[in-house]
Parts: structure tokens; C-alpha cells; sequence
């Protein structure tokens, strides 16, 4: 298994950040196989979404109406609302695991590969890739 790890820079706000591109570089040439994209975070989440049209901003939408920040949460450290961010790998998972088909991820159409970070506490985030040839 190859594996690396990238640094996502995801600012002081909650974010969708596009890792497609560099989840594509990382498999370019390796033949057929499945990439793991995992987040090490207790707050971020990787979904298979389409962004540009808007879908990324409604994601953040529907988390906020779907786990409000605001004081119900019993994990109470930092920003207000921050226990809600614990709580979005039980909807958003850390990781996805996708086919590589001749070097390529086999995406549909509008597909792209997304770090979900509700977080603005922590605005770096590492992302593993890591790729089991097949």
C-alpha cells in the first residue's frame, strides 16, 4: 500500500473543501486498484458531493439545521456550538474508499471528492490518501 498525507488549509469558517484534484494526482499512473481518502480528525468528515452549483453551501446548510451550534451540546470546549462538530462523523464519515480504474477514480459526472470541516477552530486539517493496488 502507497499512503501520503496532504495539508488543507480550511480557514477560521465552516468549509467544503474539494480534494479532488489532488486525490487524482496522487493515483495518476498507479493502474487499478481502491484510494482511501481518511480525515484524522474528531471534526471533519470526507463526502463524495457536487460542488460549484451551490450542493457544497446547502451541505452547510442542512448541518446547521441539522446540528445547530448552539448551547445543547455536553462537549462545550471552544467556539460555541463546537460540540455539534464532534458529533458530524456520525453523519459524515472521516473516510471514503473509492475504485481507481487505469490510474483514474471512478467518479460519476459531478462527483468530487470533499473534506467536510464544520470546525473553525482548526483551520489546517491533514488528509490521508492511501492506495491498495489491485
Amino acid at each position: 500500500m502507497e499512503s501520503t498525507v496532504i495539508t488543507v488549509r480550511t480557514g477560521g469558517r465552516p468549509s467544503v473543501v474539494d480534494l479532488t484534484g489532488q486525490a487524482a494526482d496522487f493515483v495518476a499512473g498507479r493502474g487499478d486498484g481502491l484510494l482511501h481518502v481518511f480525515a484524522p480528525h474528531a471534526t471533519a468528515g470526507i463526502a463524495i458531493i457536487e460542488t460549484g452549483a451551490g450542493s457544497d453551501d446547502d451541505l452547510l446548510t442542512a448541518l446547521d439545521d441539522l446540528l445547530p451550534t448552539d448551547d445543547r451540546w455536553r462537549h462545550r470546549h471552544g467556539s460555541p456550538g463546537h460540540g455539534r462538530d464532534h458529533v458530524l462523523p456520525a453523519f459524515i464519515a472521516p473516510y471514503a474508499t473509492l475504485p481507481v480504474l487505469g490510474g483514474r477514480i471512478a467518479l460519476g459526472t459531478w462527483q468530487s471528492v470533499c473534506l467536510v470541516d464544520p470546525n473553525g477552530d482548526n483551520p489546517t486539517r491533514q488528509v490521508r490518501f492511501s492506495f491498495l493496488a489491485g
